[in-house]
Parts: structure tokens; sequence; C-alpha cells
């Protein structure tokens, strides 16, 4: 069984979310896995992390104690931040509800966005996904009041979120439509902006744009393998794979991570060799990059290869994947592997 889209650890494309604490492994609700060593999105509700940046907006020209009070808004939001990046989600939310009422009670909107877009973040961590909708909604609320555009990348993202949880909850309709709605619009937008000149749009917001539209594939490309629409999967990951490629570069870890979605979903329709090829060239990539999940892309390897009768090159492959596994104390891979070792066995014997 491939491990698709390494769910567990990695994130997708820039500062997306992990999954769900609630979804399994190489299930839907990510972003997987995705996600957050990834700087590109500065716009509000971009994972919680980059926007603290946005508060260099607000007024130096307010009485004192408007200054005092939003100093202690951005401290709480930092500290809610270093809770999260250290996995202590009950403290950031807590941490986050002290925010929340000093930034209503200064009538900041610009921290009741970020705080109300970075509790939903949490809440979705927590695999609290009715509040997280709910979050969500409060936040994109309060954006669309103000002068922000439906188009905005920031709204984009926040219903690329919805859309996510939508597909966990199985709200099929719903969620179909919101990945629709974020992929169109933004593919109408990337096409906009390609030929906008350097002095009316950045080349850092072009690209911003575009790795959001890939993000959103990616996301779509993940529901669709897991509801079994495996040609459509196919073609969603190819434009994501094109998309990191061209913005992000072949090392990159997420064009790795895509290249081995897409051969997962090749060797789901029984495409064994183009399954092969792709997830060969993910596992020297993730070589050459020492990538944090080297072990989970091999895996897929020897799982392509086992289905491809290579019972030879599998077990070699799936030792090294399990060695590494072990090594970064991986319980859950080892597991994994362990028992698509015994499964090879069974089938190598049956084959003599």
């Amino acid at each position: 069984m491939l491990l698709a889209g390494l769910r567990r650890g990695l994130r997708r494309f820039p500062k997306g979310l992990p999954p769900p604490r609630t979804a399994r492994p190489g299930g839907q609700g990510s972003s997987g896995r995705t996600g957050v060593s990834r700087e590109r999105l500065s716009r509000p509700g971009r994972a919680a992390l980059g926007f603290l940046g946005a508060f260099s907006l607000f007024s130096r020209d307010a009485e004192e104690e408007e200054e005092d009070g939003e100093d202690a808004i951005i401290l709480l939001l930092k500290k809610a931040k270093l809770s999260v990046m250290k996995g202590e989600l009950a403290e950031a939310e807590r941490v986050l509800h002290q925010a929340l009422r000093l930034s209503h009670r200064a009538d900041n909107r610009k921290a009741i966005v970020y705080t109300y877009s970075m509790m939903a973040n949490v809440a979705y961590m927590q695999g609290q996904l009715e509040n997280a909708e709910k979050l969500y909604k409060a936040s994109m609320s309060f954006l669309l009041a103000g002068d922000t555009k439906e188009d905005d990348n920031a709204v984009l993202e926040m219903s690329l979120k919805l859309a996510s949880i939508y597909a966990a909850q199985k709200q099929h309709k719903l969620a179909l439509a919101g990945y629709e709605f974020c992929i169109l619009t933004l593919e109408e937008k990337v096409a906009k902006q390609k030929d906008l000149p350097e002095d009316v749009l950045s080349a850092e917001e072009k690209a911003n744009t575009r790795l959001l539209l890939g993000m959103s594939l990616d996301s779509y490309a993940r529901y669709l393998l897991n509801i079994n629409q495996l040609p459509v999967a196919q073609k969603m990951y190819e434009k994501a794979l094109q998309i990191s490629h061209e913005v992000q570069g072949e090392t990159h870890p997420q064009t790795v991570v895509l290249m081995n979605d897409l051969a997962t979903v090749l060797d789901a329709q029984g495409h064994y060799d183009e399954a092969y090829s792709c997830v060969k060239r993910a596992a020297e990539l993730a070589k050459e990059t020492q990538h944090p999940e080297e072990h989970m892309v091999l895996n897929n390897l020897a799982a392509i290869l086992m289905h491809k009768e290579d019972f030879l090159q599998a077990k070699q492959v799936y030792t090294e994947a399990l060695k590494q596994a072990q090594k970064k104390g991986d319980a859950a891979s080892v597991q994994h592997i362990q028992e698509e070792l015994a499964e090879l066995a069974k089938r190598r014997k049956g084959s003599k």
C-alpha cells in the first residue's frame, strides 16, 4: 500500500497545514501534510504564519494606550505561534482567546481577522472541523466586510481550507463547489496577472498566486484520489507538479512530494511503468536533497516494484526504508513497512 502524499510530517506548498488529527495518514484533510516551512504568501490566512508582518501596517499615530494594546496583541499572537510550532495546541488556543478579546476591545480589524484565522488553523489541526469551519467563516466575513475582494489570495486560501473541511466531513457537493471555485478563480487570476509589468505587480506576488493555485490543485487531487476519481486526480497532480517545478524548482521538497503523489495515482490505475519512472526520480531527488520524508518515498518505490513483481529489488528498497524510519523514530512508518515486508514475503512464496 502506497503512502499517498506523505501525509504525516510534510506540509504541502508554502505554509499549508498538516492534516487534522482525526485524519488517517494518506487520507483526506491536509495539506498536507501541508506544511510549515513555506515562505510565500504574506497575506492574512496563511496558516497563521507570515501574517505578523501585517501589523506593521497599523497606525502609529494612535493614542499611547492604543499602542500598548496593539503591542499586547502582537505579544500574545507571537506566544500562540510559538505554542503551535511546539505542538502545544491547547495552550495556543488559550492564548488566542486572550488575543481575540483584546482585538475586539481595541476594535482592531486586522488583529481580529488574523486571530480568527489562527484559531481556525489550531482547531483544524486538532481535528475540530466544525469549529474550524465557523472560525474560517468568521475570519472571511471580517475580511469581506472591509475592502478585501473575493479573489484576494487570503479569501481564496480560507475558501480552500473550507473545501478541505467539507471533504473530510464527506459533504461532497460543498467540497466540490469549494475546490472548483478556488481553482477557476485562481486560474483566471493567474491569466490576468501574467503580462502585468513589474511596476504594477511584482514577480513575487505573481508567484504567490501561482503557488496558491498549485496548493488548490494538490488538495483537490488528494480529495479525488480519496473518492477514487483517479484519472481526474492524475490531471490535477500533473498541473500542481508543473507549477511547483516551474516556480520552486525540481529539487524543492514540495516538487518531490508531488512526484510521489503522481506516482501513487498512476500506480492505482495500473500504470506501473509510468509510476515507477516518477517515483524513482522522486527517490533520487529525496536522497540528493536529504528530504525529511525520504523513507516514505522509498516505501512507495518499493510498493510499485512489488506491483511490477520485482520482488528482490522491492525487498532491498523496503529494507532501506525501514532502516531510515527506525533511525528517525517514525513508529507508524516502521509498522507499515514491516507489514509490507510480510506481504512481500507471502507474494514471493506464492510466486515460486
